[in-house]
């Protein structure tokens, strides 16, 4: 009963040095809000961040997150700690964005149609020229691209996510994961070529 009672002081003392994967451990063994809350603490910003990214609307935005928050919950158990928690619950992040986008919007396409590309596929789409854009311009061509061509380029280049991880998120082949990317990559350049590249 004492140990119960001092178990919220003692989550909140180890709280800061606690791993993702640790609290994830210690709320399925014990139920305890506590390990939760560390974890919505912790990733509900940045989810939101990237809710607003892709769906533009503030209200849609919160929503989602709350929603995304939710799903997590219910899919705690499903977590395996093959890939780092971050990536897991970035994956339910994207994938819901991702849908709920393209229920809004009955004219996105998904063009990633080349399945076939091998593996070890070489982009020939240097990335300095993604990299070099200025901040604001990066943020106005990411809103001209699609949910999905937007969700890739955050994982690559703002989530650092390996290309293993994107695979996961997407549940689709490496091969086609490359294809993405570089599809996403072309459509980038193209956007900032046609609408950025002169107005210095």
């Amino acid at each position: 009963m004492i140990l119960n009672l001092l178990n919220p002081i003692l989550t909140g003392v180890a709280s800061a040095a606690m791993s993702d994967e640790e609290a994830v451990r210690l709320y399925m063994e014990s139920h305890n809000v506590n390990y939760f809350n560390l974890i919505y603490d912790r990733y509900s910003d940045k989810i939101f961040a990237k809710c607003i990214s892709i769906l533009k609307i503030q209200e849609d935005a919160e929503d989602a997150v709350q929603d995304i928050f939710v799903k997590v919950l219910l899919n705690l158990a499903g977590f395996n700690g093959k890939s780092r928690f971050s990536t897991w619950i970035y994956a339910i992040t994207y994938n819901y964005c991702i849908d709920l986008a393209r229920r809004k919007s009955k004219n996105i396409t998904d063009s990633y149609g080349d399945m076939h590309i091998h593996a070890d596929l070489e982009d020939p789409i240097d990335d300095s020229k993604i990299l070099e854009v200025k901040i604001q311009k990066l943020k106005m061509i990411l809103n001209d691209l699609s949910p999905e061509d937007k969700s890739v380029l955050l994982m690559k280049y703002q989530d650092d996510m390996s290309i293993r991880d994107i695979c996961t998120v997407f549940n689709k082949t490496e091969s086609a994961v490359k294809m993405k990317i570089l599809r996403a990559k072309e459509r980038f350049i193209k956007v900032y070529e046609q609408n950025y590249m002169n107005g210095d």
